[in-house]
């Protein structure tokens, strides 16, 4: 078993001990971040490797700058998606309109980066893995606070104490459930579920998206390339959140194959891949709403602080935004007074970008039929021109300048 991947050139700086639970996007955006601020950065995270793959993400508005500041910024345009085409069709199959993805999600043509996460996920890592710490395979078992830093049990075995310890562990965050208990108190949910995986790309589609719509159904194909790939998505409204599909994958392509019987278009040929699907990603629709995103020594960042679900496009982007917020605020503060800067600098931000969630149900889900017909006749009065400017949320925070250590 492999539970570390240590670089010989690890920086021995002698400077506040740090875990950071989670490798994904906030995760290593945050070991950046300390590094260069001087802290001595651990990254544990519960898969065995880096994830590879995954579905495209947006990094808009002030996460731009973010990137660009680690000198990932050219890696990723490298690594952009360029979608060309969002499709709406109706019930029996018919076109609705046929629109510049920009009209659509706020974002702006030229300036606004759409990738791979694994793309995102490895270029965060190369710039981050030869001065921090990862230890893969393993978790956090348990956190005390009661001395003076937080004393870490690993699920592995091994016990260390930390200056402060932050949670990036996504929507789901144990850490979360450590430091504030049960998620229900802060989960948000929005009335949908949803089903992600990959099929063979049978259609003919290239660097576009072509969605079907009835009321409270929605299911969608998602080519970003021209591999043979593309990735499915089926999402509909339920009322409550079906806990009994969660831990189950047969119980999840049970109940979307129930829901989507019916359905027209290539539904059915999306349910039968569904079937067969080994990477099928099942969740509700929900955001995460919290008062304060620390206590004591501990803190979170990104999904496992103020998750505001794909709707809105600006999970990845907060996440970023939040990680580089977060290092700043603690650089010259101790952690008392660094993490009350960073809820206070940081929420306003997460709460407009939060609040665009009625925005996207609004466009891509909608749950009755007169509401279909609604957002059906305003796509078809939409400009196929993207946007110049882009939803003020995306770029509504001004991130102060990075002081290198001297």
């Amino acid at each position: 078993m492999t539970r570390s991947d240590r670089s010989k050139n690890i920086r021995t700086t002698p400077g506040r001990k740090v875990l950071i639970s989670g490798a994904s996007v906030a995760g290593p955006a945050l070991a950046f971040w300390l590094n260069r601020y001087g802290f001595a950065v651990t990254v544990v995270e519960k898969a065995d490797a880096l994830r590879d793959g995954g579905y495209p993400i947006d990094v808009r508005g002030t996460a731009l700058e973010v990137v660009r500041r680690m000198g990932i910024l050219p890696r990723l345009r490298a690594a952009h998606i360029d979608l060309r085409r969002l499709t709406f069709l109706a019930g029996d199959g018919s076109e609705v309109a046929s629109l510049n993805p920009h009209a659509v999600t706020g974002g702006v043509a030229g300036q606004d980066l759409e990738v791979r996460r694994g793309d995102l996920t490895s270029a965060l890592y190369s710039a981050v893995r030869d001065d921090v710490e990862f230890l893969f395979d393993d978790s956090i078992d348990t956190l005390d606070q009661s001395g003076h830093g937080v004393d870490v049990t690993f699920r592995g075995g091994s016990r260390r104490t930390f200056d402060m310890v932050f949670g990036a562990d996504g929507l789901h965050s144990r850490t979360r459930e450590f430091l504030f208990g049960p998620e229900g108190q802060f989960h948000r949910y929005l009335g949908y579920c949803f089903a992600g995986f990959t099929m063979r790309n049978t259609f003919g589609l290239t660097r576009e998206t072509v969605m079907w719509n009835t009321p409270g159904r929605a299911a969608a194909l998602y080519a970003v390339g021209d591999n043979d790939d593309v990735h499915a998505f089926l999402n509909f409204a339920h009322p409550e959140l079906p806990f009994d599909a969660f831990r189950n994958p047969q119980a999840q392509r049970d109940l979307v194959a129930a829901v989507f019987a019916d359905a027209g278009w290539e539904v059915p040929g999306m349910l039968a891949a569904l079937r067969d699907a080994d990477d099928l990603f099942f969740d509700g629709v929900s955001q995460i709403r919290m008062p304060r995103w620390s206590s004591g020594r501990v803190a979170l960042v990104g999904d496992a602080a103020y998750a505001p679900s794909f709707l809105t496009g600006q999970g990845t982007s907060l996440a970023l935004v939040g990680a580089y917020m977060l290092a700043a605020s603690l650089a010259d503060r101790d952690h008392a007074a660094g993490l009350a800067a960073y809820e206070h600098d940081t929420r306003e931000f997460v709460t407009v970008n939060q609040d665009q969630v009625g925005e996207g149900d609004a466009t891509l889900f909608p749950t009755t039929a007169r509401a279909l017909e609604q957002r059906n006749d305003m796509l078809r009065n939409l400009s196929a021109l993207p946007s110049a400017e882009g939803r003020p949320a995306h770029s509504g925070l001004t991130l102060p300048e990075y002081m290198p250590m001297t």
